[in-house]
């Protein structure tokens, strides 16, 4: 009897073990998959793969955002459509399709309905939107992912360019070789996270969201630093 109680016992053990040892390398809050954080990034150089995109099997309705392993680039993932933004210079980047990329932290979900929503011609900033969100949200479940669709009046994007082997240990030396580029007047989609509870998880510590935009044109994406909204809907997952 206590060799049977015994090995139950460890039995137990190794079950929670490997669950918790799953539960660290990917988490899940509702519908939203994250895998590694942006403070393990900026803060403790982990810079690493931690997630293989085309490791994701469902690809329907798949959104997701994160930057590229070593902070070489920006990755979108754009209804079931990977791209991977990389700088080529002070004023151009490439884009390409292609899962075959991986990401040192990853926020992503499937949606395939979505509610459409008109702005407030008063929603004009980043900040405006996220106060807007975050009202029109409060008994969603949350995380969730939202989108917008629309021409962007303006835009400051960037996409990561970190010099080989360097070494990160905070946000400024993580955006060394960083490149802003400015959009006026563009058709564009923004895919966007939001989160009142993962601020150094995959949104900033002074934000309630984490966004990255491509144009229509899809010549160019990354991570969105500052908006003015033009002519633009918003959309939400359907409950």
């Amino acid at each position: 009897m206590r060799k049977l109680i015994l090995v139950l016992l460890t039995i137990g053990i190794i079950s929670c073990n490997s669950t918790k040892k799953e539960s660290n390398s990917t988490e899940e809050y509702s519908d939203i998959k994250i895998v590694g954080a942006l403070k393990s990034v900026m803060w403790k150089g982990e810079l690493e793969s931690k997630i293989e995109l085309d490791s994701i099997l469902n690809k329907k309705g798949l959104y997701g955002i994160g930057p590229v392993s070593y902070l070489a680039g920006e990755l979108l993932i754009n209804d079931g459509q990977s791209y991977i933004s990389k700088v080529t210079s002070d004023s151009t980047m490439t884009v390409e399709k292609s899962f075959d990329i991986s990401a040192p932290f990853f926020v992503y979900a499937n949606v395939t309905e979505w509610n459409e929503f008109e702005l407030p011609s008063n929603i004009i900033s980043i900040q405006d939107l996220e106060k807007f969100i975050d009202e029109k949200t409060t008994k969603r479940k949350r995380p969730f992912v939202f989108k917008l669709k629309g021409e962007v009046s303006t835009a400051i994007i960037h996409s990561q360019n970190l010099p080989e082997g360097t070494k990160v240990s905070s946000p400024d030396e993580a955006h060394q070789g960083q490149v802003n580029y400015n959009l006026t007047e563009e058709e564009s989609e923004i895919v966007g996270f939001f989160s009142t509870e993962h601020k150094g998880v995959f949104t900033h510590h002074d934000s309630f969201v984490h966004m990255h935009l491509i144009t229509k044109d899809e010549n160019k994406m990354g991570h969105l630093d500052e908006l003015e909204i033009g002519n633009m809907k918003l959309y939400l997952p359907k409950k």
